[in-house]
């Protein structure tokens, strides 16, 4: 491990290390030049519609999940938290689409994570250490303020530290977090099987009981009109 733990951040995306499974973070530091930019354009329109079961059956991961365990209608999102069209959606419709369907029952939210990047692997692995609830706020925390690290020059780390400073992050405890490598080789693999299973392919993709999401997903008219058909609007 090199002096500096946070180095791989500053560098660019080991596509191979990234895509097929990584031993540590330091497997992601050779540098390849993909931006989240550049992956969002690649690939193909993706699956339209995939098995319910096959997409809700446990993953790598643990899935992070918002609303009842019973409500009729489930979204799967795959996001990247270096995305700003993900970053849309977690400020200014999210809110919206909780208060309307996710706490009246009617829905519930499934968050998956689809880092386009080292530096979103890193947000993410953050998000996951803040534990439980805690999840959750931090990623809304991260979304709200990636202004502030995701696309600064120089080092993100401390932006990105401050946030969790404010979750109740020690400095210890922000290390080991950004050292977590069996997280980071289950977030890769969750991601390769989106990418291979259900053709995900850019960020942020909405699966609704299955059925992907196409055109607008910007605001909270897009859900309702997308949502009507599952709810007998």
């Amino acid at each position: 491990m090199s002096a500096n733990p946070f180095a791989f951040l500053a560098r660019g995306l080991n596509r191979r290390a990234f895509l097929l499974g990584a031993a540590s973070v330091a497997a992601l530091t050779t540098a390849v030049g993909m931006t989240p930019a550049l992956a969002q354009r690649r690939g193909d329109r993706g699956l339209d519609e995939v098995s319910v079961e096959a997409l809700m059956k446990p993953g790598a991961l643990p899935d992070i999940v918002v609303g009842k365990a019973d409500a009729p209608v489930t979204i799967v999102e795959y996001a990247s938290m270096t995305c700003g069209h993900c970053a849309n959606f977690h400020n200014n419709v999210f809110p919206a689409l909780k208060e309307k369907y996710i706490d009246t029952g009617k829905v519930r939210l499934v968050m998956r994570e689809f880092p386009l990047d080292n530096l979103a692997a890193a947000a993410a692995m953050l998000a996951r250490c803040a534990g439980g609830d805690a999840t959750v706020a931090m990623i809304s925390a991260l979304f709200k303020t990636q202004d502030k690290w995701a696309f600064v020059r120089g080092n993100p780390v401390p932006e990105l530290f401050k946030i969790a400073q404010q979750a109740g992050f020690s400095q210890e405890r922000f290390d080991t977090c950004l050292k977590d490598n069996a997280t980071l080789d289950q977030m890769i693999s969750a991601r390769q099987r989106a990418s291979d299973e259900f053709g995900v392919n850019a960020t942020p993709t909405f699966f609704i009981n299955g059925k992907r999401l196409r055109g607008r997903s910007d605001t909270i008219e897009a859900f309702d009109q997308a949502l009507a058909p599952f709810l007998g609007g």
